[in-house]
């Protein structure tokens, strides 16, 4: 069973687009409404940033597997400017677009694993995976 979608995020209705798909995705993969919730907040969060930092990129959302585990993969990636201090943007309230400052760390703590690769001038590219349980 191969289930994925690819949404490009240009847009506040992209936003909207990779939310609903990722709640479609893991609603079939068997996630609990709660896990769906986490789910779609992270995905939220993520093409938030895409589009207010980047400008466009895309976010993809696939059935992943670890041993007999399975879980749900999402693979947030732009060209943006990328990330300069990836330890301050992982702060609790720090903000530079004046919200609440819960962005990446929220995501990091919604989901069950979470890495971010980001260059300067090149891009980021975050991956975030929710086990089912």
């Amino acid at each position: 069973m191969n289930i994925q979608s690819c949404v490009e995020v240009r847009n506040e209705w992209d936003i909207v687009k990779a939310r609903q798909s990722g709640r479609n995705i893991a609603k079939e993969l068997g996630f609990g409404t709660v896990d769906q919730a986490r789910i779609t907040t992270a995905i939220s969060e993520l093409a938030r940033n895409i589009y207010l930092y980047a400008g466009k990129g895309e976010v993809s959302i696939e059935r992943t597997e670890a041993g007999s585990k399975v879980g749900l993969k999402i693979v947030a990636a732009d060209s943006g400017p990328g990330i300069k201090d990836i330890r301050r943007v992982m702060e609790d309230g720090f903000t530079t677009s004046g919200g609440l400052g819960a962005g990446l760390p929220g995501v990091k703590r919604l989901m069950d694993e979470f890495t971010i690769d980001s260059k300067e001038n090149e891009g980021t590219n975050i991956t975030a995976i929710k086990w089912l349980r």
